[in-house]
């Protein structure tokens, strides 16, 4: 990386929502859940970077439970990550914020957007910045990754993912948080990066949004690079690699496709918002089942 550029992970925690995880969130169960997904995947991800250096900025909510804030202050003594406790996070405010951390000489700055239950390739960082053309605004995706469920990992491309990074100057900055993610190459041009998975999803009970995608794969090819997070993953039989192909596969293109055309159609007639309510409905309906 550049000595002039300033790089950030991003977390939001546990912050007051109210969009569709707002009713999970309200459980102490998926508190409890996310924090043994957060230090089982995600930290030791982190701390596994292999090259770059990049400081990690995590936002909690204030009310945060006591057992927690003695995590958070244990983490921060550490030097793992810097918490910050606030109800609501602005722009404005995220970016004094990063001012407050970022090198003094810094004319660049990239942000990287973190989810709380998710984990790294051990040389993530690295290729962030070196995808970063040095001048200009622009989205960087690194495309490929994993979907780990339960002990089976699928191999997944998805050109606009969650893991989105946005490299730009500091004058007239807005962040990887400026837009949904798979809506920041409509707002600036984007970078698409393939090569080796960069990123693993974890499937689990308190999942809004991601679910099984890809296609089976062994865990072996990449084991190294991802610091013990697929040591439980079993390496698919013959048959097993069959059935992804035959049946598998084919009706999760089905359901994606469904669900895609869905989303597209609400989207236009509602808007983003519109989206937003439909999946607060839909999270009601699973949490009262």
């Amino acid at each position: 990386m550049a000595i002039d550029t300033a790089h950030f992970l991003l977390t939001r925690f546990n912050l007051p929502s109210t969009g569709p995880e707002s009713l999970i969130r309200a459980s102490p169960e998926w508190l409890l859940n996310r924090v043994e997904l957060f230090r089982h995947y995600t930290i030791p991800s982190v701390l596994a970077q292999d090259a770059g250096d990049c400081a990690w900025i995590i936002y909690f909510d204030p009310e945060s439970p006591d057992w927690l804030k003695s995590q958070i202050a244990a983490d921060a003594a550490a030097g793992i990550y810097t918490p910050i406790f606030t109800e609501s996070v602005d722009r404005a405010a995220l970016l004094a914020e990063l001012r407050t951390h970022a090198p003094g000489a810094s004319r660049r700055l990239i942000t990287t957007n973190l989810d709380n239950d998710d984990g790294l390739a051990s040389d993530f960082i690295q290729r962030i910045q070196s995808s970063d053309p040095g001048s200009g605004r622009h989205a960087i995706y690194l495309a490929d990754g994993l979907i780990k469920s339960g002990t089976e990992v699928f191999a997944r491309t998805d050109k606009h993912n969650a893991f989105c990074s946005v490299a730009e100057d500091w004058d007239e900055a807005v962040t990887c948080w400026s837009e949904w993610h798979n809506l920041l190459a409509d707002r600036m041009p984007a970078i698409v990066v393939r090569g080796a998975p960069a990123w693993l999803q974890v499937i689990h009970g308190a999942n809004v949004s991601n679910r099984v995608r890809g296609t089976l794969a062994s865990p072996a090819p990449h084991v190294a690079r991802y610091a013990g997070l697929l040591d439980d993953v079993r390496t698919p039989a013959r048959a097993d690699l069959v059935m992804e192909r035959l049946v598998r596969v084919p009706a999760r293109a089905t359901r994606e496709t469904a669900r895609a055309m869905g989303k597209f159609i609400v989207m236009k007639a509602a808007g983003k918002e519109g989206l937003d309510r439909l999946k607060l409905r839909l999270a009601s309906r699973r949490r009262t089942a």
